[in-house]
């Protein structure tokens, strides 16, 4: 099914174009991935697709069947409303008894009889559990819970987890046909969180367009690359690597084709001076042509020359120390003696799930936050540079070359030359016409490019990066990546980015709670793949551990929302098992035309794995029952 149709799609900001005349089409089942240079525009195609903002020229024509639901970079919430009545907002029948039901057996408390019997009545009406049961997938998986706070209590990631799983649970209620726009969706999640997400966009049937900086993420979700690039939007067919390897190409492509274009600009400029005034109308169509022959002369292909062999104060032999350190808040246990001293070039990711202190750890090591006991001990030739997420603070507005030259006018090289301001800009993508721009005009993402460049701009030699990949676009990735490659000096990296932690650190610090942290000689898809292993190992011991603590889950209640789940599985299980044995007579006849063919393969698996995880729940439910 055909789902939106763009054309002609033009888009500025004042006199700045953010995109021109593009073209481009969405049909169902595409997972598109938009990349592109922040300030470029983005965010604001995304936003005029679902209608909230307009173009200057071209048309959107979307399917009126289509339903187009958006995850914005900035949840819209009503801050005096809860978590739950922010999620279920829609007054939709199926929405409010499930809200009922959940309100009703949320808060720990006993229920009101009457009120628990007809909210179980309309959800049995309304064949609502389904759902019901998806819902709570969803909101366990992304940490939510205590859905009766307010949302204005919530911190900013809290927020945007609660504004996923709003996006989520609103794909899935009604809208046959959907067109999940998400902007930024991994921004955070825990690493745990994301790859949950990818696994639950590849399984469900959603058509998808997102902005997103995680590169694993965009190549385990998506199947096709839109690029915006010198106001012009190319599209690549396939994953990640194949738009790397197609972009190379294009790039090189264009290179040798400006370069042909300047020596015959040379040529046509010589012709035009020697033409007399009055010209005849061939000469005419060859001035017309000259013009053309001009702008793509004149056309900048986006290649970083520029290599930093950086001069940086060195680093004496005692750099950081920290001997038995203790850090707790209240219950919560950060640090529980830790000792370590780094040494020089150290390349150290940090890793965990929210809230286990992976910020107060970083604050600790640069003396914002003192240690309940313990000591921390920093080098005197230590120059910390520390990008935090609190973002760019500017006292004053100004220009975005003044407020780097602010900072230095130059930046030392090895060899003893040195790189001016503006060119240091320029390496961060910043063109010459973007650096007379003032700093409030700025997007989001591009405020964060000049945070971090002007860390690195005072040049350190221990750099303190806590989520730095966040809003950040992937050609400023690189560029960061390729700078912290020759970067000769300590880093330690809090990051979700598994794609970034991967190619710059040379073993982790996990935390994993109650203060206990590993140090892991390794990067992090191979802690991942350790972590895997570690459970395969340790898999008899649960069971083991199981039944020794039988009895204390029979010496537990059950409460009535378990007691109607275990009588509702074996309803969805039965049911399950009768629609499987008729897709598999289905597949075994041999007579289905292709589509159907195709959409039945893709059920029977959604079925197995809904068999599976109801039949772990329900075997859970049965114990504690007995």
């Amino acid at each position: 099914m055909h789902y939106v149709t763009v054309e002609g799609l033009t888009k500025s900001y004042g006199v700045t174009p953010l995109f021109e005349n593009i073209s481009f089409h969405i049909e169902e089942g595409d997972k598109i991935a938009l990349v592109a240079l922040n300030g470029t525009g983005k965010s604001t195609l995304l936003k005029i697709l679902c209608g909230k903002e307009s173009a200057d020229e071209g048309k959107v024509w979307i399917h009126k069947d289509v339903t187009v639901v958006m995850l914005e970079q900035a949840a819209d919430f009503k801050p005096h409303k809860s978590v739950l009545e922010n999620i279920f907002d829609h007054d939709h029948p199926i929405l409010n008894a499930i809200k009922e039901y959940e309100h009703l057996t949320d808060n720990g408390a006993e229920p009101d009889a009457t009120a628990l019997t007809n909210a179980i009545a309309k959800m049995d009406e309304l064949n609502a559990w389904h759902f019901d049961a998806k819902v709570k997938q969803i909101l366990g998986k992304l940490n939510i819970h205590h859905l009766d706070q307010p949302v204005g209590t919530l911190s900013g990631g809290q927020q945007k987890r609660v504004a996923l799983a709003k996006v989520l649970i609103d794909i899935g209620f009604e809208h046959k046909h959907t067109l999940l726009i998400m902007d930024e969706p991994t921004n955070h999640l825990d690493v745990s969180m994301i790859e949950w997400l990818e696994n639950y966009l590849d399984q469900e049937n959603v058509t998808l367009l997102l902005v997103t900086h995680d590169r694993y993420f965009l190549d385990s979700v998506c199947n096709e690359i839109m690029e915006l690039d010198d106001n012009t939007l190319y599209i690549y067919k396939g994953d990640y690597e194949n738009y790397l390897e197609r972009k190379a190409a294009r790039e090189e492509s264009d290179k040798a084709s400006t370069e042909k274009a300047r020596n015959q600009y040379r040529k046509e400029l010589e012709w035009m001076r020697k033409q007399p005034k009055a010209r005849t109308t061939k000469s005419k169509s060859r001035q017309d042509a000259f013009y053309e022959v001009k702008e793509r002369a004149a056309k900048r292909i986006e290649q970083q020359q520029l290599e930093l062999n950086v001069k940086m104060t060195r680093l004496g032999g005692k750099i950081l120390e920290l001997k038995k350190v203790y850090k707790a808040y209240g219950n919560l246990t950060i640090l529980k003696g830790f000792d370590y001293t780094f040494k020089k070039g150290e390349r150290i990711g940090v890793v965990g799930r929210n809230g286990v202190g992976k910020s107060t750890f970083l604050n600790l090591l640069l003396g914002t936050e003192k240690a309940d006991s313990g000591k921390i001990n920093v080098g005197d030739t230590v120059v910390f540079g520390n990008y935090s997420q609190q973002g760019l603070v500017v006292k004053e507005d100004m220009r975005v070359i003044e407020f780097v030259k602010n900072i230095a006018e130059n930046f030392p090289l090895a060899d003893g030359t040195k790189v001016s301001a503006a060119q240091f800009l320029q390496l961060f993508l910043f063109t010459p016409e973007k650096q007379y721009t003032y700093i409030s005009k700025l997007s989001g993402g591009e405020k964060r490019r000049l945070h971090l460049l002007s860390i690195l701009f005072r040049n350190p030699n221990f750099l303190v990066l806590d989520e730095p990949t966040n809003d950040l676009d992937l050609p400023t990735l690189n560029i960061l990546e390729e700078f912290l490659q020759n970067y000769q000096g300590c880093i330690i990296i809090v990051s979700h980015d598994r794609y970034f932690m991967d190619k710059l650190v040379d073993h982790l610090f996990v935390f994993e709670g109650d203060g206990e942290v590993r140090d892991f000689p390794g990067n992090y898809s191979q802690y991942r793949e350790w972590e895997k292993d570690q459970e395969k190992i340790k898999a008899p011991e649960v069971v083991v551990e199981e039944k020794t603590k039988e009895p204390e889950n029979k010496a537990r209640k059950m409460s009535f929302k378990e007691k109607r789940e275990l009588e509702l599985l074996e309803k969805e299980i039965e049911s399950l098992e009768n629609e499987k044995k008729q897709l598999d007579a289905q597949l075994a006849d041999g007579s289905l035309p292709y589509d159907q063919l195709e959409s039945a393969s893709r059920r029977i698996g959604e079925v197995m794995q809904l068999l599976d995880d109801k039949g772990m729940r329900w075997l859970e439910l049965s114990e504690m029952a007995s």
